[in-house]
C-alpha cells in the first residue's frame, strides 16, 4: 500500500555531465539546492549578485554574469542554467522607475509595488533563455511567502508555473520545468520536512529534491563520478580527535592521492580543501 503521492518526473532527453558548467540564480531555494549541487563538485556559480525572486531581477543577474562570467567555468558560460522563481511581486524604484533587485532597507515610500502578469515574466525568462543560449531548467520555490498571506502567494506561484509551462512550451529543446514545487506540497506535504519556521524546505527535503533531479537528469557518467566521490568527500568531511597524530596525516595523504587520482579521470574537477 502507497502512503504518499508521487510526483511523476519525466527523464530528460539530454543529461548533465559530470563536474558540468552550472548556473543557480534565483531565490533563496537556489541557493539550497546549488550548494548541494557544488558539494558534488559541478562548477557550479550559486547566486553570485545574491538573492533575486523575480524573473525581471534573475534577467538582471544574468546581464551581468554573461557581462562577467565567474572563474570557475573557464571564460564560458554556463551549459545548465538552474532558476528557482520565487514570487511575482516586483518594486519599482518610483526614482529610477526600474525594477529595484534590492530594497537596500529604504523607506517603502520610495517603491511602487507591483505583481508581473504572466506574459511580463515570460518576457524576462525568454530573454534570459536568449541570453544564456545552454539549456534552461526552470522551478518554482516552494518557501511560501507568509508576509504576502498564504493566498497571495498561491497566486504569486500559480502565475510563475504558468510563465514556466509558457516558456517550456514554446522552448522544447532547450527549456524545462522541474517540479520542485510539486514534490514538497503534493509528495512530502508534512511539516516533518521544514525547518522550524515551517517555511523553508528542510536538509532532508532539499537532498531527496536533489535526487530526484539526479534520476532525471544525471547521466550515467554521472552517477558513476557521485559514486566514486562519495566516500571521499566523506572522508574530507572527517574531523578527528587527534589532528597532529601520525595516523592522520597518513589518512590525509591517502586521501589526497585518491582525490588527485580521481581528478586525472574527471580533468574538470574542481580544486577542494584537503588541508584539515
Amino acid at each position: 500500500m502507497e502512503f504518499r503521492t508521487k510526483v511523476d518526473i519525466r527523464p530528460a532527453a539530454w543529461k548533465i555531465e559530470p563536474c558540468e558548467r552550472m548556473l543557480f540564480a534565483g531565490s533563496c531555494f537556489a541557493a539550497n539546492i546549488g550548494a548541494r549541487f557544488r558539494q558534488e563538485m559541478f562548477r557550479a556559480a550559486v547566486n553570485p549578485f545574491g538573492v533575486m525572486y523575480n524573473p525581471v531581477s534573475v534577467l538582471h543577474t544574468i546581464e551581468k554574469i554573461i557581462a562577467n562570467p565567474p572563474a570557475i567555468w573557464g571564460g564560458k558560460q554556463p551549459a545548465v542554467t538552474v532558476i528557482s522563481l520565487g514570487t511575482n511581486r516586483v518594486y519599482i524604484d518610483r526614482a529610477t522607475g526600474l525594477v529595484a533587485d534590492n530594497c537596500q532597507k529604504r523607506p517603502a515610500a520610495d517603491f511602487i509595488e507591483k505583481d508581473l502578469s504572466i506574459d511580463e515574466c515570460y518576457a524576462a525568462l525568454e530573454k534570459v533563455l536568449q541570453l544564456l543560449g545552454g539549456r534552461l531548467i526552470l522551478t518554482v520555490s516552494p518557501i511560501r511567502y507568509k508576509k504576502y498571506g498564504f493566498h497571495a502567494s498561491r497566486l504569486a506561484k500559480a502565475v510563475l508555473l504558468l510563465a514556466a509551462e509558457k516558456l517550456a512550451r514554446a522552448f522544447p529543446h532547450q527549456a524545462e520545468y522541474f517540479p520542485s514545487y510539486e514534490i514538497i506540497a503534493d509528495e512530502l506535504r508534512d511539516y516533518r520536512f521544514y525547518e522550524p519556521d515551517m517555511l523553508h524546505p528542510s536538509r532532508q527535503a532539499v537532498d531527496y529534491i536533489f535526487t530526484r533531479f539526479a534520476e532525471a537528469y544525471f547521466s550515467e557518467k554521472t552517477a558513476a563520478f557521485l559514486s566514486e566521490w562519495k566516500p571521499l568527500k566523506e572522508a574530507l568531511a572527517h574531523r578527528p580527535f587527534a589532528p597532529e597524530s601520525p595516523e592522520y596525516a597518513a589518512f590525509l595523504t591517502k586521501t589526497k592521492q585518491a582525490v588527485e587520482a580521481l581528478r586525472k579521470k574527471y580533468p574538470d574537477m574542481p580544486e577542494t580543501d584537503i588541508t584539515h
